[in-house]
């Protein structure tokens, strides 16, 4: 007979705030005294919601502009990766890495892991749950740092404002941007890990 491999099939609850084991039969945890869930309810759906939010608003946060330059007198738009492209032309090969790393790679990324973990869960099907469940730690660990191009944008407009002679101004793809950041931190935060053991027991016990 095989041992139980998740603490809801052993009959233990864990406290998402505290990470105290209880017993399956109470409500609140005996140490923080949160209110306790063996899974998430709703976790799965609300995740794809948030994931397909979050992959539409990364369409206008990389085709409009995320800041307006005005140089002696000329403004122009400047959009992420034309924004890339421009401090590599400039030289500035390790800044332009930089950005199109937290700026485009991280994020295209990390909504890929989400939609896989959401399908893995969906078609009850895992390899390596602990493989699956190292990428759901990456996703929360890589998340937060998304944001430094708008923290660079920030930085831009509070700091370079000389007239016409040079000045940043946000463009909508700052909003847009921030807007992905945020919605993909939310849906990874509402995504369960626990329901991959739970695919991972189901697959062992067929």
């Amino acid at each position: 007979m095989m041992m139980p491999r998740t603490a809801r099939s052993a009959g233990k609850v864990g406290c998402s705030v505290c990470h105290k084991v209880n017993p399956g039969s109470v409500a609140q945890c005996s140490q923080c005294g949160s209110h306790l869930y063996s899974r998430i309810p709703h976790s799965l759906q609300r995740t794809y919601a948030l994931t397909l939010v979050a992959i539409v608003l990364y369409i206008p946060a990389n085709l409009l502009p995320i800041t307006y330059t005005v140089y002696l007198g000329a403004s122009g738009p400047s959009t992420i990766f034309g924004g890339v492209v421009t401090l590599w032309q400039m030289g500035s090969v390790g800044i332009a890495l930089v950005i199109f790393v937290a700026s485009v790679f991280v994020p295209v990324a990390k909504l890929a892991i989400l939609l896989y973990l959401c399908e893995v869960v969906r078609r009850q099907r895992i390899g390596n749950p602990h493989k699956v469940a190292f990428l759901y730690r990456l996703t929360e660990f890589i998340g937060r740092w998304s944001m430094i191009d708008v923290f660079v944008v920030a930085i831009l407009v509070a700091l370079v404002r000389l007239g016409n002679i040079i000045s940043f101004y946000p463009g909508p793809a700052a909003l847009s941007f921030a807007g992905v950041v945020i919605v993909t931190m939310v849906a990874a935060a509402q995504f369960d890990p626990r329901l991959l053991w739970d695919v991972s027991e189901k697959s062992n016990y067929e």
